[in-house]
């Protein structure tokens, strides 16, 4: 059984906020330099590379399994950009909510609880838009026909 980490692609930029192209994710057990596998979709069947090597956008498709991850980021000239430990779905799976962006609106309905925010499978950082009273307003109306995913655990 595999869960999703936490959208179905995942993005990296470098410090200048360019997408991390070619960048590597190396996966391993909590804890540990031990590899441990990650998988390209829910099925589980299909093991990324370890590292996984990120495309021209910086991006990955990467699934976690049950157990509990290391992850380090690294450029593609190898050199260390985070670490984090103790990584884990918990054994389990994270529900959303979709909208859809109009470049106009900047408010939509949430419930309580929600964990992150993505347009168009793009982390939204806590500073592009403020939560109140099961409301997000963006700072900027999010373009139009773009998928708002509002992730819960």
């Amino acid at each position: 059984m595999t869960s999703l980490s936490p959208t179905p692609k995942l993005q990296f930029f470098d410090a200048n906020g360019d997408p991390l192209a070619g960048g590597l994710l190396y996966t391993y057990e909590a804890g540990s330099t031990t590899p441990l596998a990650t998988y390209t979709d829910s099925t589980g069947v299909s093991a990324n590379t370890n590292p996984i090597v990120l495309d021209s956008r910086g991006e990955a498709n990467v699934w976690l399994g049950t157990a509990s991850y290391k992850l380090a980021l690294y450029t593609s000239a190898s050199v260390l950009i985070w670490t984090v430990d103790n990584i884990s779905t918990n054994g389990s799976n994270l529900s959303v909510t979709d909208h859809t962006g109009d470049g106009a609106t900047t408010v939509f309905a949430v419930d309580d609880g929600f964990t992150a925010i993505y347009i168009n499978g793009v982390y939204q950082n806590r500073n592009t838009y403020t939560v109140t009273s099961g409301t997000v307003t963006f700072t900027e109306a999010p373009p139009d026909t773009s998928i708002i995913e509002v992730v819960y655990n």
